[in-house]
């Protein structure tokens, strides 16, 4: 009995030194010895990059950081998948989802509203000024009234023309703006409207985490879609002691696997950024084999305690920005397929 006992406590102490030497060894938690970072999904979001890393760089808080960042897609018109000038759903209505998540756990979301601009000033309201965290619709309207937003009309000619176009065959297919990325990358790049979603995750000076996220969803959806972006846990997750992570891409495979926190709660296990995003789409891919994988564009971005920033797709065709104190740099993910 006391060799079998003697056995059971060294062994473990051997485990629990093991997994204390796995944590120290990927160390993801460490003090950011390099200063803020911001990282956000699509390489046309480099303005909001810029946006964000002047409060970051000016010792500014992550969350005002990523509110002003996600805030400048939202008000170009020329960007048909986010805020002011999104296309609209089947019946021709821009309905918009976003949510935001600051350092204390804290979050706030909006789900198919309409009429204002700044969905993610909207979110951030409902965090900070409610008990509750999601407001959808009408209600997320109303709420956005009381707090002084005036309505506003977000459909613009070009995607109201867009949408016409559209309707002369009415052909429901909400994934076709995504499919075959890999195939038209350099387009792309050209072409924002066909991207959708941004997502913002930042580290500030004082090593606190935050994020946005905020779209106008798939075009031509059904009225009353919601996606992955508004959804804390699928489109956004921040925890303060691990890191972030954000999502784009096609929303419904993303909530299916309650994406970023997944990509988060793998960080925590000591993967670096861009292996916990790599695991996520890998989740994604085997969930809907590789033959259906190959026209769903899902990816991650990554950011962890230490500043370390990573990124992942399914299929090629997926960039992201970042920022830091040596400058802004542009990446083309890794992918999958």
């Amino acid at each position: 009995m006391s060799s079998r006992r003697s056995f059971f406590h060294s062994s473990l102490a051997a485990s629990v030194a093991l997994l204390l030497n796995k944590k120290a060894f990927s160390n993801p938690f460490q003090k950011n010895a390099d200063g803020p970072v911001v990282i956000s999904t699509w390489a046309h979001n480099a303005k909001a990059n810029n946006e964000a890393w002047s409060i970051l760089g000016s010792g500014g808080r992550a969350l005002d950081a990523v509110e002003a960042g996600v805030k400048i897609p939202e008000a170009d018109p020329n960007d048909q998948s986010v805020g002011y000038g999104g296309l609209p759903d089947r019946d021709g209505r821009v309905t918009l989802d976003s949510c935001i998540m600051d350092e204390l756990g804290n979050c706030g979301s909006v789900m198919c509203l309409e009429h204002i601009m700044h969905a993610v000033s909207v979110a951030r309201l409902v965090m900070e000024k409610t008990p509750h965290v999601q407001l959808v619709g009408a209600g997320a309207l109303e709420f956005a009234l009381s707090q002084g937003f005036k309505k506003q009309n977000l459909l613009t000619p070009e995607s109201e023309k867009a949408w016409k176009a559209w309707l002369k065959e009415s052909k429901y297919d909400p994934m076709n703006t995504i499919k075959n990325l890999k195939a038209n990358e350099k387009k792309l790049r050209a072409t924002p409207q066909q991207h959708d979603t941004i997502g913002m995750v930042a580290v500030d000076a004082k090593n606190n985490i935050s994020g946005a996220c905020t779209t106008s969803g798939l075009a031509y959806k059904m009225h009353g879609r919601v996606g992955d972006s508004p959804i804390i846990g699928a489109g956004l997750f921040v925890d303060n002691e691990v890191g972030a992570a954000s999502s784009t891409g096609v929303g419904e495979e993303v909530v299916r696997i309650c994406g970023s926190h997944t990509v988060v709660e793998l960080m925590r296990q000591g993967l670096t950024p861009e292996a916990a995003c790599k695991q996520a789409i890998e989740r994604v891919i085997k969930r809907n084999g590789i033959e259906k994988a190959k026209s769903l564009q899902v990816g991650f971005i990554a950011v962890n305690k230490a500043g370390e920033t990573g990124a992942y797709g399914t299929i090629g065709g997926f960039s992201y920005v970042v920022n830091t104190n040596k400058g802004q740099q542009i990446f083309d993910a890794k992918s999958i397929l």
